[in-house]
């Protein structure tokens, strides 16, 4: 069978009573990590707050690495996004230190570094290239030698011809994060509905809560969703403003590092492996952590043979110690893509709704940000100028004020309803680590 992140769904349950009046100002549909962190930064401002998901604390930051990579993961084309990416880098030091002394838990940030490797002279001259493109953006990374590399990682292939070396692509345990989201929520006096959202309620054209599966209805000046990958499957959201959101599975494997071999990676290590992108990402705890793939299957979170094949095959490549590590776990989530693989933050053109997904591969990175985006948007109605180009409205579809119609799950696979976890476990775990 398979397993899901924590916040352990066993029906219906709320923590927190409903504010004076029955309305809150805020309601966050969505649990994840996104979801947390814009309950959390609404709750601080004031805001009555409250949260829909069946389990709270899963979806696809339990199955992500946690790689803060603002440079070591630009994309060509991609340099309206990288400001935000780095805006946000710039902000965790603070708000992990925030996080942490609110929540009372260490949430396993490292200022590690990422290590970038080639193989072949095709992959070398392609991270010449991005390393010429982040240098005319005004990005730090330093070119190294073969040797030099594993100088720094001495457990590297020597097949390794050269890399990147950026120290300031960071890590954070996303789990550890997660957890530590629900506690600060849970003592900022955010309520928990944990059931799952069902329907967006209207009164005309704005929207004004949301429905329950249990028939609960729950009232807000603002609903904000912030579903993941669930996002554009809620009933009752008009055509026009439901997010093109769409689900892109990863699978990734955990190994453990056994003292006797510590330390056995220092930073974060990537490589590109047969025109396919690899990582490693060691932990303090001793855990490695290796992803992810990149498919495109509907709402299957399915581990598979050939998944797990390829990974560890491509991280052999690139660190040939890791067939002596204990295999621990593998996992498979689904990150959150828009068109653009960019986020859509803050309003949308119903009055009453916001947006707060779509992060695809940064949600992790973009956490801080989005947080104190959505809560000044909450509070404002306007989003601040370093997120005005991601709003919601960029993909804004051709006025049609009628509700959106049941939509219907690929052949092969199944959307569950909005709030319900995003990761599925291997059948052989027994507990999770």
């Amino acid at each position: 069978m398979s397993r899901h992140a924590p916040g352990h769904d066993d029906g219906p349950h709320t923590s927190g009573g409903p504010p004076p009046g029955g309305r809150y100002d805020a309601l966050v549909i969505g649990g994840g990590i996104i979801g947390l962190v814009t309950a959390w930064r609404a709750a601080q401002r004031g805001l009555r707050t409250a949260l829909v998901d069946p389990a709270p604390g899963g979806g696809a930051a339990w199955v992500a690495a946690g790689m803060l990579a603002a440079v070591t993961e630009l994309h060509y084309g991609e340099q309206t996004l990288l400001g935000l990416n780095m805006a946000s880098a710039r902000r965790y030091p603070d708000f992990v230190a925030e996080l942490e002394e609110a929540s009372g838990q260490d949430v396993g940030h490292r200022a590690c570094g990422t290590l970038a490797v080639a193989f072949d002279a095709d992959d070398r001259a392609h991270l010449r290239e991005l390393h010429t493109f982040q240098q005319g953006l005004g990005l730090e990374s330093e070119w190294m030698t073969g040797r030099e590399c594993r100088r720094l990682e001495p457990m590297l292939s020597p097949g390794v011809h050269g890399g990147l070396r950026v120290a300031g692509d960071h890590q954070v345990d996303p789990r550890r994060l997660t957890a530590a989201l629900l506690t600060a929520c849970e003592r900022a006096g955010v309520a928990f509905h944990r059931d799952r959202a069902e329907r967006l309620l209207l009164d005309g054209d704005r929207a004004t809560g949301v429905e329950l599966s249990g028939g609960t209805r729950l009232a807000a000046e603002r609903t904000v969703l912030a579903a993941g990958s669930l996002s554009g499957r809620l009933a009752g959201v008009p055509e026009d403003v439901l997010p093109p959101v769409r689900p892109v599975k990863g699978q990734v494997v955990r190994l453990s590092v056994p003292e006797r071999y510590a330390p056995f990676l220092s930073r974060t290590v990537r490589a590109v492996v047969r025109g396919g992108p690899v990582y490693l990402v060691p932990r303090e705890n001793g855990e490695l952590v290796i992803g992810a793939t990149s498919e495109e299957l509907g709402w299957d979170t399915t581990v598979t043979a050939g998944g797990v094949y390829e990974l560890l095959r491509d991280a052999h490549e690139v660190v040939p110690g890791i067939t002596e590590l204990p295999l621990v776990e593998t996992c498979a989530g689904l990150r959150p893509g828009s068109p653009d693989n960019a986020p859509l933050l803050g309003p949308t053109a119903l009055p009453g709704l916001l947006l707060a997904t779509g992060h695809f591969r940064n949600g992790v990175l973009l956490t801080p940000i989005t947080g104190d985006v959505m809560a000044e948007a909450l509070i404002s109605g306007e989003l601040p100028p370093e997120a005005q180009p991601f709003t919601p409205q960029r993909f804004m579809a051709p006025p049609n004020t009628g509700p959106a119609p049941a939509a219907t799950p690929s052949p092969g696979s199944a959307a569950p309803s909005p709030g319900a976890p995003g990761a599925a476990h291997s059948p052989a775990q027994e507990q999770h680590t």
